[in-house]
């Protein structure tokens, strides 16, 4: 008996390579099935859009095969099957994301230098930035108020919450990240949207890059506009030119947004996927509080829309794609090509006005991020450093404090983890406490960067009501007509 042990250890040495290859093997057989029943997918979904179903159909029937694909990946499989397969099925999501964020820059000069063109008169431009970011400023502050709302109907502190690594960690690196913002003064931040160098704003390189670039489009259409006045002959080439590349670009975004379904597919079936649902249900009076807020902030912009004439129901049946997109996304500014195309094609929105509130509701004023999160957080952490939170003079303070702090985030970018820093520095409350939230942070994310875009469109509806330049044809006008344009 004894000798047998020599023989079954070495036997039992030689075999644990091939059960890890035999692993491997089964891990590697797994993937390729989840793969190959991912492809079909896409392909059915992409046969039904050939079929002639609307683009708005087709994106929600993209979202929900996601949510589908998603639960049985982490109702079925280990952490690292899903791993493997999410690698493979994010070539799809993250692709669409990249080929958005590819046409962006191009989408917003070229837009923006042919609406100045087309105005033939300087002083619009301020009525439509004076518009737009007027809008953003009182939709964010009415944001704030309903964080501070929720934070008291459900009852939220920051007491007795647990801190782990992970939130630990979080916490430090906001500690840490907070110096960059620390020293940010109302003057520097405007300095920093006048672009130095515009070959540079192109490639993003900067937080203030989109802004940018608008003001750079806006002053060479100037440019092109005192040429026309000086030389028609050479002025009608150069808006001709503007005009040819204008449709050229148009014309590469609509084929990047035929893709806005496989898209949202993948990326909904990633974040189901990979969500915690641990994590959540540790933390669900807060994720309800926040989609409470954040469904109260819709009823917000229906009401101004309501207010001009606009019918929300109908609105929001024409930017459902665009806010399906921006939920799954988590990013407001590759959102941007398709809430251009919306507030143009769907709603009757001037491109002026369009490119305007869709740039600068990237990045300014957004109601989720810098409105609705940082007023609920700073509610939270007041009374754990002695704060009375419904004192009037605090109330007051953070709802002025919020509002200038969501102008301020185009400045140092990083959305509501700069604005929270913003928020609760300036209301000496401590910052490290935001990286509580750390392990529910995607699920509020995706909310809140819908909300983020809806207010962007609410404000360049509004205004182009406001100026009397809506296409109120365009808004009844029923269809899809932003699929009919990208076939």
């Amino acid at each position: 008996m004894k000798a047998a042990w020599p023989f079954l250890l070495r036997r039992r040495i030689l075999d644990a390579p091939l059960l890890s290859f035999l692993g491997e093997s089964r891990m590697s057989g797994l993937i390729a099935v989840n793969i190959a029943i991912f492809i079909v997918a896409l392909v059915l979904l992409a046969r039904w859009q050939r079929r002639g179903a609307s683009l708005s159909k087709v994106v929600l029937m993209g979202l929900v095969i996601g949510v589908v694909l998603g639960a049985l990946l982490q109702w079925l499989f280990e952490s690292d099957v899903i791993a493997g397969t999410i690698a493979w099925v994010d070539i799809v999501g993250g692709g669409y994301v990249q080929l958005l964020k590819m046409i962006i820059m191009p989408l917003v000069l070229v837009t923006i230098l042919s609406a100045v063109t087309r105005l033939h008169d300087a002083s619009s431009l301020g009525k439509i930035s004076l518009g737009v970011l007027a809008m953003l400023m009182i939709t964010t502050a009415i944001s704030a108020m309903i964080g501070i709302g929720m934070t008291q109907l459900f009852g939220l502190s920051a007491d007795g919450l647990v801190q782990g690594a992970r939130e630990l960690e979080r916490g430090q690196a906001i500690i840490e990240r907070s110096a960059q913002v620390a020293d940010l003064s109302v003057p520097q931040l405007l300095l920093s949207f006048i672009p130095a160098n515009p070959f540079q704003d192109l490639a993003g390189a900067r937080a203030t890059s989109i802004i940018s670039v608008v003001i750079f489009a806006t002053f060479l259409g100037l440019a092109a506009l005192g040429i026309k006045r000086e030389n028609p002959a050479i002025g009608d080439k150069l808006l001709d030119g503007i005009e040819v590349v204008q449709k050229w670009i148009m014309r590469l975004v609509r084929m990047v947004i035929r893709l806005t379904p496989y898209g949202v597919m993948a990326l909904m079936a990633k974040v189901v996927s990979t969500s915690n649902l641990d994590d959540i249900l540790n933390l669900i009076g807060f994720v309800a509080a926040s989609y409470v807020g954040l469904t109260l902030i819709l009823i917000m912009h229906a009401l101004f829309l309501t207010g001009v004439g606009i019918h929300p129901l109908r609105y929001f049946k024409k930017v459902w794609p665009v806010l399906t997109f921006a939920f799954t996304s988590r990013s407001s500014a590759a959102t941007i090509p398709l809430n251009i195309e919306a507030q143009v094609s769907r709603i009757g929105v001037p491109p002026a006005i369009a490119n305007f509130a869709a740039s600068f509701g990237a990045t300014i004023g957004q109601n989720g991020c810098a409105g609705l999160y940082p007023a609920m957080l700073a509610m939270m952490i007041a009374p754990t450093v002695g704060i009375d939170p419904l004192s009037i003079e605090f109330l007051a303070t953070l709802v002025l404090v919020v509002t200038m702090a969501s102008f301020g985030i185009a400045g140092v970018g990083g959305g509501a983890t700069f604005a929270a820093i913003i928020v609760l520095s300036t209301l000496d409350l401590p910052i490290a406490l935001a990286g509580l939230l750390i392990s529910i942070e995607p699920l509020i994310d995706m909310g809140r960067t819908a909300i983020n875009v809806n207010g962007s469109m609410t404000a360049g509806t509004v205004t182009s009501r406001l100026l009397g330049q809506h296409d109120g044809a365009v808004f009844a006008a029923n269809g899809d007509e932003l699929s009919e344009k990208a076939s």
